[in-house]
């Protein structure tokens, strides 16, 4: 006989519901794919490809506040794996930082006893990736080691700090923003706090300002908005301006260096921080809907904005030469150039009401093509950017917006029309970059234009506002095992019923049943249910009574009552018996109501001198033999009258008797046979009495006297002969029935609200709910099992109780949210690789890190074939079969356009190492192959004239990364930050700064024109006027330039670098300003002045000291270095530095990607190779400058668990690993030919 198996599991899990208002910004999009907000006191984990709840941890005890993911930007290997950390922190100022996948706390921190004001991780060292700054109220910000909890160092501040912002740019940058103005850091440090108090400065609300009033009132909105002057100050504002209070959020711009937004209600302010201006202004209208939040992109300049009715837009900058007008609008006379965002996208508001408001929003970090959003009702909403192509004539030409075009390239590399490809894997790939900063489309390039939209891609819903009651389904038994499903019964405050499925955690069905508070539950069968519900009494105390039979399967709902239920006193309970044949209604003010559940009819109404009944249950033993008697006497007298088969009736017959068994047959009722069945209650004054019901005939059988030691009894429990009375005494009263023994045990808790006995034979284990908690007691021993009270070990008051299997309990709280736990009822987090998911997720940080690492050398890498595969069947994994299963799993779960790509043939190396950065989540990996790929494809088509113009055509790169783009680009991107400085500056102090960046960027005659602007009255004025006779006189004066040097030196030696470094601009030495400036430690500087200024072999020459400079000990931005040599075309150093650093498994794959592209000259790849140690892990060691093997090469980690391959003819053996195998010959390749093995580490 084969074992029967459960084919169902319940884990211990939490159901979440509404969030507190705490709760408003603790949201955060992790580069791992995951979303991680609070919920009261706990962090809820979910999927954003499939708004499944991955993960709920519990372990504070008041609610969160903030929740931060741990950046991924570092590499990964197996002594560094993948890994989910998470910090969260509560309104007491503890900080926990999670490892999400084991469920467990890694480490707490405790400072002060307020609530954490903000937190972040430090991503800008390669050395340690544990640091944590966060803002401990006051006026404290601490950097801790989140690893061993040490705290590093502490610095104060004069104000309160309200939050601050990391410039991405340069990470010793930061800003805090107070409760009265702004405080920049410029020496911030992992090693030591900042030295002084930070430059200060405040702010003033823009509707404070008097010429915004006056022009708003004139020309309208958007034109007052684009005259906004100065709004940084060194003074404080005078009292009729309004405080910074109105300012909503401060963040610096990852599109654009030395940028800054503002974010009010109704407009956002976009900053230049170089001269403390507002350079652009997004402005709501008079009607429009306030803002709430705002989250800058990086890959586009654009924003993501969050209006208070729970609408996300999409916002792209528009180029400056593109500021169109309409037709019926006149020119303005005076155009201003500003940073102009325009409206691209919006998804649908959300319906707000008192209790339902958009708390906050999560942008995904690695696409930017996806925003949740977080609503107090506790729903999760998801929306996906999408693409789609625009016909030039459908485009309303009179909306005023340039056009939006895709790029013409993917993941990095020109592509062709026929060519896969994926417009919407991330932002970059939705929009072309020239459409958004003001370039040139490239000459030969097919251009599509396009228009983005949100689609909602998920949601997941919370449970509903309390009061709560819950109700199990009838438990698991050999007869329903079949069918059984384990579905929790919810009764909501707005009389709906949420049924939920406990082995995965998600809704079921939502059934709308009643037009009030729900106030109890019972299971009639595995399918259907009973509920009740009451209205708010009228002034005589009457309420109308809802009770509702409800179908599941159909949702079908009918009134049990019939046209009962109207002005009546209030149902207090209804118990189904045992079998599920009877239904006893208890009143508040009303005798006791006996129906048949089977056919909705009244059995009896208790007369009116029926006693009062606080307590009611039903008896668990039933005479269900004799039952049986009847039902096959009433079978063969109805075989005797019809005639059917020997075989038809012995089927009927045991089908009555197996729905008998399991209480849910029906179909003997018109014969109206019933099994006898007792139910016991207990009046006001404590007598019990008992009562046997067959058929329509209801019995008196017996009456017990009341204990005097017991107060009113609330509740009745009664399972085999164990009876257990709860009073509102908090008093426990154990009835041995077959003894005849009683035992009464106080549990000094107060009133006993309910007691219920957990299912299974034998299992004696009973839960008992106190108004302050609850308690499992042991009614075999007759002592607690275990207990939880609220204030003392739990934060929340307990509603309701239930069993959800014999050795789990359901409890439902005012924090709504319903907790599965052990009999212990302690909260602990679970393991997330042990949830039963109803989708598949891809998420490869679950896995094991070897695996991890072998599934990604997988995806990235197959050399053994002609064609990539999804299969790893063909790969032989030594650990065991399970992991193997889970990676293919993890396979299965990749979305049928991401399987595509992988797949294609024409998938270069280099998108597949973007492609893969992406799903990993990667951050230094795609910060990396980005750069990487533009470079190396920008070297090749150099050296490939011959390439046709489709070929050769791609957008420069993207602004964001800085002084990593082309020097024309960047130099354009500087001469138009300086214009529109110019246009904005409207003091004598800004008009000065433009002056000085006109001469660095040998702008001379713009800078003169300036420098002859300053007034007579001016303090300045003389010397302005020296400095323009001089910039115009010293490029054609020869022997003055030696004058104007030495002059540049000493002004440098005693210590004024500026204006030293200005004058050798003047004279075109903007070689020796630049040496100067990496002399004392100004690296960033003396980088942006070699982009602008210098040729491009100077320019590397200054680079490359950069490079040696952040490769030092001291500094320790090696990765950083990678990506400035990488710029420079500098690729066998870059390997080399790849190498030193032990990232051999990115080296081997950037060494192949060099041998596609042929961008290594005829030798140069074997010293490379040589030199790094490398030699043997790419081609088998071969020297052509063009990819071998038909461009199937390989390439080798030896930190990643290799696959290893049949080496060719020729060539050294070598792999992914450490053993290789003879090549079998071509015409023996086939599915009949062994596969790849992945073997061990090698260290």
């Amino acid at each position: 006989m084969l074992p029967l198996t459960v084919n169902f599991k319940v884990s211990s899990r939490t159901l979440t519901g509404a969030l507190s208002a705490y709760n408003k910004a603790a949201v955060d999009w992790g580069w791992q794919g995951l979303i991680a907000y609070g919920c009261h006191s706990l962090v809820v984990v979910i999927d954003s490809g499939t708004a499944q709840t991955l993960q709920v941890l519990e372990k504070h005890k008041a609610d969160v506040v903030k929740v931060k993911w741990a950046r991924e930007n570092y590499h990964h290997n197996i002594g560094s794996p993948y890994s989910l950390r998470l910090a969260s922190a509560d309104v007491t100022g503890k900080i926990i930082v999670w490892d999400v996948a084991a469920g467990i706390a890694q480490c707490e921190i405790q400072e002060h006893a307020k609530p954490i004001q903000d937190l972040q991780w430090l991503w800008s060292q390669d050395a340690s990736r544990d640091l944590l700054l966060a803002v401990h109220p006051p006026n404290y910000i601490v950097l801790w080691n989140a690893d061993t909890g040490t705290k590093l160092w502490k610095k104060s501040y004069a104000d309160n700090i309200l939050s601050f912002s990391f410039d991405p740019f340069d990470p010793s940058h930061l800003t805090l923003l107070t409760s009265e103005g702004i405080v920049f850091i410029s020496d911030f440090s992992p090693s030591k706090p900042p030295a002084g108090p930070g430059r200060k400065v405040y702010i003033s609300s823009p509707h404070s300002s008097p010429a915004h009033s006056k022009l708003a009132a004139a020309t309208g909105a958007k034109k007052a908005l684009n005259k906004v002057r100065i709004l940084i100050t060194q003074e404080k504002p005078s009292a009729e301006f309004v405080a910074l209070s109105d300012c909503l959020q401060l963040a610096y711009l990852p599109s654009r260096r030395g940028h800054m937004l503002l974010l009010y209600p109704r407009e956002v302010l976009i900053l230049d921080l170089e001269v403390n201006q507002t350079v652009g202004v997004v402005a709501i209208e008079r009607t429009g809907v306030p803002f709430l939040q705002v989250i800058p992109c990086s890959q586009r300049d654009g924003l993501f904005c969050l209006h208070e009715n729970g609408c996300i837009t999409l916002r792209v900058r528009r180029s400056y030469s593109s500021v169109p007008t309409t037709s019926h609008e006149e020119p303005d006379p005076d155009p201003v150039q500003e940073l102009t965002y325009d409206l691209r996208s919006q998804c649908d508001a959300i319906r707000v009401t008192k209790t339902v408001r958009p708390f906050c929003m999560a942008c995904c970090p690695v696409n930017e093509n996806a925003a949740a959003l977080i609503v107090s009702d506790g729903r999760v909403m998801i929306w996906e950017l999408k693409s789609a192509a625009c016909h030039r004539s459908s485009r309303n030409s009179s909306s005023g917006l340039s056009p939006l075009y895709s790029p013409v390239s993917f993941c990095g590399v020109p592509v062709g029309v026929l060519q896969s490809k994926l417009p919407d894997l991330s932002l970059d790939n939705m929009i072309a970059q020239s459409a958004v900063a003001g370039e040139e489309h490239p000459e030969g390039s097919v251009l599509q234009e396009v228009y983005l939209k949100f689609l909602l891609t998920g949601l997941l819903s919370g449970l509903p506002s309390p009061q709560l009651t819950v109700r199990m389904c009838p438990p698991l038994t050999t007869k329903n095992i079949k069918i059984y499903q384990p579905l929790l019964a919810v009764g909501t405050g707005n009389g709906s019923v949420l049924v939920y499925h406990l082995t995965s955690g998600l809704l079921h069905k939502e059934l709308s049943v009643h037009s009030c508070e729900v106030r109890g539950i019972e299971w009639t069968s595995l399918t259907g249910f009973l509920s009740f519900a009451t209205s708010t009494p009228n002034n005589m105390g009457l309420v109308r009574n809802e009770l509702q039979l409800v179908d599941l399967p159909t949702g079908r709902s009918i009134a049990f009552r019939g046209e009962r239920g109207g002005d009546e006193p209030a149902i207090e309970m209804i118990k189904v018996s045992h079998l599920k044949q009877y239904l006893a209604v208890v009143f508040k003010d009303k005798p006791l109501e006996l129906w048949d559940v089977r056919t909705c009819t009244l059995l009896r109404e208790m007369s009116k001198n029926f006693p009062t009944v606080t307590a009611l249950e039903w008896s668990p033993s039933h005479n269900l033999k004799s039952l049986r008697k009847k039902q096959l006497a009433t079978r063969e007298a109805m075989a005797r009258q019809t005639v059917v088969s020997d075989t038809e009736l012995s089927i009927a017959e045991s089908s009555v008797i197996s729905l008998l068994q399991e209480a849910e047959s029906k179909s003997e009722l018109s014969q109206n046979i019933s099994a006898r069945e007792h139910f016991v209650f207990t009046d006001s004054d404590g007598q019990v009495y008992h009562f046997t019901v067959e058929g329509n005939s209801v019995k008196d059988s017996a009456r017990i006297p009341p204990d005097g030691s017991m107060g009113s009894v609330t509740c009745i429990a009664w399972k085999g002969d164990m009876l257990v009375l709860g009073d509102v005494d908090g008093n426990l009263n154990f009835w041995d029935l077959k003894g005849r023994v009683s035992r009464g045990i106080p549990t000094h808790r107060s009133w006993v609200r309910k007691i219920r006995f957990a299912p299974g034979k034998g299992n004696q284990k009973l839960i008992a709910m106190y108004n302050d908690g609850a308690e499992v007691w042991d009614t075999k021993e007759v002592q607690m099992v275990s207990s939880v009270r609220s204030g003392r070990n739990v934060t929340f008051r307990i509603l309701d109780v239930d069993w959800c299997t014999s050795d789990k309990v359901i409890l439902a709280s005012d924090d709504g949210c319903i907790r599965v736990l052990e009999m212990s009822m302690k909260s602990t987090c679970f393991r997330m690789d042990e949830q039963e998911l109803t989708e598949p997720v891809w998420c490869p940080y679950l896995l094991i890190p070897r695996a991890a690492l072998a599934l990604k050398a997988f995806l990235l890498h197959q050399p053994w074939g002609g064609q990539y595969s999804l299969d790893i069947s063909c790969v032989d994994y030594p650990e065991n079969e399970e992991i193997k299963k889970l990676l293919q799993e993890q396979l299965n779960s990749l979305s049928s356009d991401i399987k595509k790509l992988l797949l294609d043939p024409e998938f270069t190396l280099l998108q597949r190492c973007l492609l893969v950065s992406r799903l990993y989540g990667d951050e230094s990996e795609l910060q990396f192959w980005t750069v990487a790929s533009h470079y190396l494809h920008s070297w090749a088509r150099s050296a490939a004239p011959e390439a046709a113009p489709q070929d050769r055509a791609s957008s420069p790169l993207d602004i964001c990364h800085d002084v990593l783009c082309e020097n024309t680009c960047f130099q354009k991107f500087q001469l138009e930050r300086v214009n529109l400085q110019e246009v904005k500056r409207s003091t004598y102090d800004h008009t000065r700064k433009c002056t000085d960046q006109l001469l660095l960027l040998g702008q001379t005659d713009r800078a003169v024109q300036l420098l002859l602007e300053t007034s007579a009255d001016n303090q300045h004025y003389y010397c302005d006027a020296l400095k323009a006779c001089l910039a115009t006189t010293a490029p054609s004066s020869g022997p003055s330039q030696s004058t104007i040097k030495l002059v540049a030196t000493n002004m440098i030696a005693n210590g004024k670098l500026a204006e030293g470094v200005q004058l050798l601009c003047l004279i075109d030495k903007a070689a020796d300003a630049c040496r100067y400036l990496q002399t004392y430690g100004e690296w960033g500087r003396a980088a942006w002045l070699a982009k602008v200024r210098l040729n491009s072999e100077e320019c590397a020459d200054v680079l490359k000291r950069w490079v040696d400079h952040l490769c030092s000990p001291q500094v320790n931005q090696k990765s950083k270095a990678l990506l400035v040599l990488l710029s420079l075309g500098c690729f066998s150093s870059v390997a080399e530095t790849l190498h030193s650093m032990r990232y051999f498994d990115r080296a081997a794959l950037f060494l192949e990607a060099c041998l596609q592209c042929g961008v290594l000259g005829a030798g140069a790849d074997s010293h490379i190779l040589s030199g790094a140690g490398l030699r043997g892990w790419c081609c088998g060691g071969s020297s052509s400058s063009r990819p071998c093997c038909g461009g199937r090469s390989w390439v080798a980690s030896r930190e990643t668990p290799g696959l290893t391959h049949q080496s060719r003819a020729g060539g050294r053996g070598g792999g992914w690993g450490v053993e290789t195998r003879p090549q079998q010959p071509r015409e023996q390749e086939g599915p009949e030919r062994e596969g790849p093995r992945v073997f061990q580490y090698l260290v």
